[in-house]
């Protein structure tokens, strides 16, 4: 009877096993409808702004700011990486370190030197163990992060442009599309890439005050500040998501596999008591 005994103890582990993947699939349901609510209730903020800065393109072109100005020579790229802190998620954080290492391994070949900033436990690791250079990273993000978060990482990357050590900055993040699908993204944040408005015809402008040159400026900030937000709220959503999905699928594949055991503790049970039958018979045959 040990092997049926071992079973029986696989059985109840895988049990227990599943009771907890059931309970993170309904925790991860609950709380995907309020990162999808915060995420959503944002998308329309980042439209507008971006209009307003296709606006300040076409209508202030005495006044050139660097972050709309392209870069004929790139001699360096960096890259704002959005993760989890959390796994159990199945493939959503390796499939963005993926993507953006694959970018990042074409410019090496170009010779062109790539920068990180990371924002989540599980995409610092994941540039860590790729020996990538690091120049900020934020971590505990939580459920309802603040903007502040994403502030100082990429101010970092923002001085870095300033400096001239990188011509290109691109936002990387998982892309809620619904709650099946989410996939890697990459966003070119600088220079910004600015969408012209055909309708723009008269040329009208805003009333600055006190000055038009400084309140570009921290303009556009705010709206590299807002748009990298955005991909967090994003990401955290693809994250609920993609967790809720996998641990669904972890109950059933759990539940599947409990079946196959217990038929496999049948057949042991059975043959078992087969051959205990067999060996009273020929003991009674044997007197």
């Amino acid at each position: 009877m040990a092997g049926t005994k071992e079973i029986r103890t696989q059985i109840r582990s895988i049990e227990s096993t599943r009771k907890i993947t059931r309970a993170m699939e309904m925790v991860a349901a609950s709380k995907i409808r309020r990162v999808q609510s915060r995420m959503q209730g944002s998308r329309p903020y980042i439209e507008r702004i971006r209009h307003v800065i296709g606006h300040l393109a076409v209508l202030r072109p005495e006044f050139p700011h660097p972050f709309l100005l392209p870069r004929p020579r790139v001699r360096g790229v960096g890259f704002f990486v959005i993760g989890s802190d959390r796994g159990l998620c199945g493939g959503l954080n390796i499939n963005l370190i993926r993507t953006v290492w694959t970018e990042a391994r074409s410019l090496d070949k170009q010779e062109i030197p790539v920068r990180f900033a990371a924002i989540g436990q599980k995409a610092l690791t994941g540039l860590r163990r790729l020996d990538a250079t690091l120049v900020a990273s934020a971590t505990h993000l939580g459920d309802r992060p603040a903007p502040e978060i994403v502030v100082g990482p990429l101010r970092a990357l923002l001085e870095d442009y300033r400096q001239g050590h990188i011509d290109r900055l691109i936002l990387a993040f998982n892309y809620f599309q619904n709650t099946m699908i989410q996939k890697p993204r990459l966003v070119t944040l600088l220079p910004i890439p600015v969408q012209r408005d055909p309708e723009l015809v008269d040329h009208w402008d805003y009333l600055y005050e006190p000055d038009s040159i400084d309140l570009i400026d921290t303009w556009l900030i705010r709206y590299l500040e807002a748009e990298t937000y955005q991909g967090l709220l994003e990401n955290i959503a693809s994250e609920q998501a993609a967790r809720m999905v996998a641990m669904k699928n972890a109950s059933e594949n759990a539940g599947t596999l409990i079946e196959t055991l217990k038929l496999a503790y049948n057949k042991a049970r059975q043959a078992a008591i087969t051959r205990e039958i067999a060996e009273i018979v020929g003991g009674a045959a044997a007197v």
